[in-house]
């Protein structure tokens, strides 16, 4: 798909249910727990607007939050409805709650976004015999039967949607669910929004001077929530095994309560004699900027990312990246030519890899750049990422259009 605007989903839609057999075009409910910033309510919303232009109906039952203004924006209709909410009663009770606004509303397709409100949509959709598409995130935590059993609601829709080579990898082997089910569709990249010719130096310098960055410094950059996984101690680790003056080296991300693994981490930095060289910055609401006054981004994740964000967002504005080798980082990054990959864990490997991206020359930090843009925009894009899944919606509608 070039542009969703000239997409058309589902012109042989019909109510069965509601007796109306004329074409019309779908109406698509997706749920999730909230709309908080985040890789889910991103997708949700991108999703929805796509569904819109292509002239199907976008409505969303969430609990809410600062995204709703946004989808009201895009043209969907958000419905509140306790989603977020773990406790077996409230699920049950939300069968009920979706079963009516399925009805009420005609919806033809429920796209489950996260497991607690996947049990109520599963049910619902069976009830009302509706078409259930669910989308696989991540790899949840799945060490023991009852957290396999809870997770294994998200493997039973038409189409289990995998956000990565690696996540349609994971379903398969773990959950036993046929590949004939799975389609993977990679995280959609803002091509425009992180795209360097849109981001103006005045952004960039504010910036800047906001995190008091001296002049003339290259700059490499953590980003991601302050938790231990993402890898902060590593990258401290390996920042003090570079033992490289004149660079500045930013973690930058929101500790979303974690005050004593912040603590933890600038304690770490101290101790280690960094402080005028390691910096911790809360939350950044202008991340295209934050890329683009960084020379190097780095990825330090110790456990697989599902895709990987940071990675692909900073390459669609040329910069050159470092993620671990595992993962959704494997498919994001071409190794040697758009970044590179280290060990899991290994601050020395890391180390390496950051002292190789400082010393590039500049034709070879231009020839990556070029390369960087490139591979996101043909392969990471949010256009194809709403593309694919307005037809895998128009799939599974042909196939309920064949049966009923």
């Amino acid at each position: 798909m070039d542009n969703d605007s000239e997409h058309t989903i589902g012109e042989a839609a019909t109510d069965s249910k509601s007796g109306m057999g004329d074409a019309r075009p779908p109406n698509v409910l997706q749920v999730l727990p909230a709309l908080v910033t985040g890789g889910v309510e991103r997708g949700t919303v991108d999703i929805a607007e796509a569904i819109v232009r292509a002239g199907g109906r976008a409505l969303v039952a969430s609990e809410g939050g600062p995204m709703v203004g946004e989808l009201n924006r895009a043209g969907a209709e958000h419905i509140e409805l306790p989603l977020a909410s773990k406790n077996p009663l409230i699920i049950y009770k939300n069968i009920e709650r979706l079963v009516e606004l399925i009805r009420r509303e005609s919806v033809d397709i429920i796209h489950a976004r996260s497991r607690a409100p996947a049990w109520s949509a599963w049910y619902a959709a069976k009830r009302t015999d509706r078409s259930l598409i669910t989308t696989f995130h991540g790899t949840y935590s799945h060490t023991s039967g009852p957290k396999r059993w809870y997770n294994s609601v998200m493997t039973k829709g038409e189409r289990v949607i995998a956000i990565s080579d690696f996540i349609g990898g994971h379903v398969h082997q773990i959950y036993g669910v046929p590949a004939a089910r799975i389609r993977v569709v990679h995280r959609g990249i803002d091509v425009h929004r992180f795209d360097a010719a849109n981001i103006t130096p005045e952004r960039v310098i504010q910036l800047a001077d906001e995190w008091r960055l001296p002049d003339g410094q290259p700059v490499v950059m953590l980003p991601g929530r302050l938790t231990r996984w993402k890898g902060q101690i590593v990258f401290i680790e390996a920042v003090k095994l570079l033992n490289r003056t004149g660079v500045q080296f930013l973690m930058v991300g929101s500790d979303q309560g974690r005050r004593d693994y912040r603590r933890e981490l600038e304690e770490r930095i101290e101790a280690v004699g960094m402080s005028g060289t390691i910096h911790v910055i809360d939350h950044c609401d202008d991340m295209p900027a934050a890329y683009t006054l960084s020379d190097v981004v780095v990825s330090a994740s110790t456990e697989p990312e599902a895709f990987g964000r940071v990675v692909a967002e900073a390459q669609s504005l040329g910069r050159p990246v470092i993620a671990t080798d595992h993962g959704g980082a494997r498919e994001t990054v071409i190794e040697g030519e758009t970044g590179w990959l280290t060990k899991p864990g290994d601050a020395a490997s890391l180390a390496a890899a950051i002292a190789v991206a400082l010393d590039q020359s500049e034709a070879e930090r231009s020839a990556f750049a070029d390369r960087c843009v490139s591979y996101i925009r043909e392969n990471f894009s949010k256009d194809q990422m709403c593309g694919r899944t307005l037809d895998i919606y128009e799939e599974v509608l042909g196939e309920r259009g064949r049966t009923q």
